[in-house]
């Protein structure tokens, strides 16, 4: 593989992108380019108007029930929407507690007798 085709950490920019919640993609991505009302979506999925009103203003988070009902709607896996969320809750706590989990220190395997049973 060439040089050019490996990318590093130590190769990339230190470009700082915004945390995107998944209720922006959904709003963004999903209900405007289908022309689909929150309240729609929340009658046709059988939940309350104010979980997806919530979702979308960024205040509650996609749990499983919520992706599975979003997938059957959309035609997207429930794994889609769960794997938004956890990128998204990932990257918040990345940044909520970097100085924290930099003071972590990598246990050296060397030392340890790993046991699996």
């Amino acid at each position: 593989m060439s040089e050019s085709q490996i990318i590093t950490n130590e190769k990339l920019p230190n470009i700082h992108l915004p945390n995107i919640h998944p209720g922006e993609i959904l709003k963004e991505d999903f209900l405007d380019e289908m022309n689909v009302s929150a309240y729609h979506l929340a009658k046709e999925i059988n939940v309350p108007e104010t979980r997806i009103s919530e979702i979308i203003h960024g205040k509650r988070s996609i749990t499983a029930d919520t992706a599975i009902r979003f997938s059957k709607f959309f035609g997207t896996t429930a794994e889609f929407w769960l794997n938004l969320q956890n990128l998204y809750d990932l990257e918040e706590e990345t940044n909520n507690h970097s100085l924290e989990f930099e003071t972590i220190i990598p246990i050296n395997i060397d030392d340890h007798k790993l046991i699996y049973r």
